[in-house]
């Protein structure tokens, strides 16, 4: 299932979506700003998680009475280096312990964060101590246990049971009773689970246009470490409006990070080349927002002028009302995975001649005899080892498209592990060594098609969602070029818009992308088919490699942090919520 052979050629059409969705009205994103969003930041998934600690069998390190244990929890990065985040109090006495103090962490999707767990002794001498204030190269060392914090949460029952080790990477076999379990759970706080939906009206907007009033919307952002705002939500843009009145905006608590968290709301006058014009702008958190509501009062916008320190707001005429403000709780992105939903991942490899040969130096598929990674290699590794947790099989489908494999003429689809009848591979390293096979088994040829693997991932997610399977799929697409198959390509997306997939582009290379920034919802055009019809909701993520590699946000960060809230309102379109569970293992 979901091999594909072509022979060049590519017909419109593509495959009619399943079950035809509908969108939900109040909590739909408007296209028409994503560009200039992405242009300013990013909106990930971010949720609070509070972890509890238990252990079993610890080993008793003390003469006369069982060990006091404490644990102290890492986050460990890329390089290996670790950072101190939370120490539990000291149990005493126990070589089961439970400790009552619990660690909180911000959940990232599109981020490995890496945990590191070490247990200690805590000497008796120490106990009336407080724990931050403990020395622990004079405390007796238990044992340590490493995990990400996608393993945890992607638990049945958000659960698991890890074997302590005696240092790090090392097993304790010969003492496997003294070595024990540290068990450790994850709950999802309320917060994250609670959604704010509001509705904002403006009142005698300045007008930013010559020859007619300003087309205004909102963007609403978070403020981050250093004073940075990020956007988080926006409304719909409203043409030649001064006194708009806007669609509902859904926010979530776990976007801002809480209810009194400060929000920036600007005003902006949309124009079509993308340089938007702040009318003005406001300060205010969730709690300010709600107040307002309850007051039936406007606040005036502001509109910076200077520079440096001659920098000040101007106070304007124009204001901002809120007309509603609701709250619900709503099922989460943690609590379909926690219910058996699974993320799939797909790749599909540009391998057009514009890529140049793989065996020079100057080749975007060259490899390093240094074992650098190149941009192709790059994408796979950082966006497969994010999703790979949420794939239980970790099977993967693997495409190329755009070269001649043996024995039969350019396809446009066709395997990468060489396979005529199956496309799967074991694991992120067999989609590694399937491309490296298939860079010196294919002849690079052209031109650069996007219909034909887009069809077969959504054939896949069809079939799936045919036999109710708790399965969402993730087409990554790595790319150099300009698509030749724009219409095809838009055809394929409409259709598959319906369907328990996302898209992810990443552009190689210095090709002009501007037309796979239009498939991302650029310049507020909604995508349509060949035939009239509208996509039912984004599914493409497009990021320029070229655009954020000196950048401070990943690859995959840029790529993935829309991808829960893809998930989510395809959920919400169809009505599908998460289902308990009863599974017990934590192991």
């Amino acid at each position: 299932m979901g091999s594909c052979w072509s022979d060049g050629s590519y017909g419109g059409g593509g495959m009619v979506g399943v079950g035809g969705g509908t969108t939900s009205s109040a909590a739909t994103p408007n296209d028409a700003v994503d560009y200039y969003l992405k242009s300013r930041g990013y909106n990930g998934l971010f949720s609070q998680i509070e972890l509890s600690f238990s252990a079993s069998n610890l080993r008793d390190r003390d003469v006369i009475s069982k060990s006091d244990a404490m644990v102290v929890v890492y986050t460990k990065g890329r390089d290996g280096t670790l950072a101190e985040l939370f120490r539990s109090e000291v149990v005493l006495n126990s070589l089961n312990p439970k400790w009552i103090k619990n660690f909180t962490i911000g959940y990232q999707f599109e981020i490995v964060q890496t945990l590191l767990f070490r247990v200690y002794d805590i000497d008796t001498q120490f106990q009336n101590s407080k724990e931050e204030l403990l020395k622990l190269d004079e405390q007796q060392f238990l044992g340590e246990a490493t995990c990400t914090l996608s393993e945890i949460v992607t638990k049945s029952n958000r659960t698991i049971a890890l074997e302590l080790m005696r240092k790090e990477g090392v097993a304790a076999p010969t003492q496997p009773q003294n070595s024990g379990k540290l068990i450790v759970h994850a709950e999802e706080s309320l917060a994250s689970k609670t959604n704010t939906e509001i509705v904002f009206r403006g009142l005698n907007l300045e007008s930013k246009d010559t020859f007619s009033k300003s087309d205004p919307f909102l963007v609403i952002s978070k403020i981050v470490e250093h004073g940075t705002p990020i956007p988080v939500s926006k409304t719909e843009v409203l043409k030649n409006d001064p006194n708009p009145l806007w669609k509902p905006v859904s926010l979530s608590v776990q976007q801002v990070g809480s209810k009194d968290s400060p929000l920036v709301i600007e005003c902006l006058d949309f124009n079509g080349n993308g340089n938007h014009d702040l009318i003005g702008k406001v300060q205010k958190s969730l709690s300010d927002l709600e107040k307002l509501h309850l007051a039936g009062q406007g606040i005036n916008l502001v509109l910076p002028t200077g520079v440096g320190h001659k920098h000040e707001d101007r106070v304007l005429k124009s204001q901002l009302f809120v007309d509603k403000f609701t709250e619900t709780v709503q099922h989460t992105f943690l609590e379909y995975l926690a219910s058996g939903f699974e993320l799939n991942f797909m790749v599909a490899i540009d391998f057009t001649a514009s890529n140049g040969n793989p065996r020079l130096p100057d080749s975007l598929h060259y490899i390093d005899p240094t074992g650098r990674l190149n941009a192709y290699q790059r994408a796979i590794v950082e966006v497969g080892e994010v999703l790979q947790f949420y794939d239980s099989d970790k099977r993967f489908p693997a495409w190329g498209f755009g070269a001649r494999p043996i024995d039969i003429p350019v396809s446009h689809c066709f395997n990468l592990n060489g396979s005529s009848t199956y496309c799967e591979v074991d694991g992120i390293q067999g989609i590694m060594n399937a491309y490296n096979g298939a860079l010196f088994n294919v002849s690079f040829a052209g031109p650069t098609l996007f219909g034909p693997v887009i069809n077969a991932a959504a054939t896949i997610a069809s079939d799936s969602l045919a036999q109710s399977a708790k399965k969402y799929y993730v087409l990554l697409i790595i790319t150099d070029g300009v698509i030749t198959d724009l219409q095809e390509t838009r055809d394929a997306i409409v259709s598959a818009s319906d369907l328990p997939l996302s898209i992810l582009i990443v552009g190689v290379g210095g090709a002009d992308y501007k037309e796979m920034e239009v498939l991302d919802g650029d310049k507020g055009e909604k995508l349509e088919s060949s035939s009239g019809r509208i996509a039912s909701r984004d599914i493409v993520q497009f990021v320029a490699l070229r655009d954020i590699q000196y950048g401070e946000v990943s690859v995959v960060e840029a790529l993935l942090a829309e991808l829960p809230t893809q998930f989510l309102t395809y959920m919400r379109n169809r009505n599908i919520t998460p289902t308990t569970t009863t599974t017990s293992s934590s192991s």
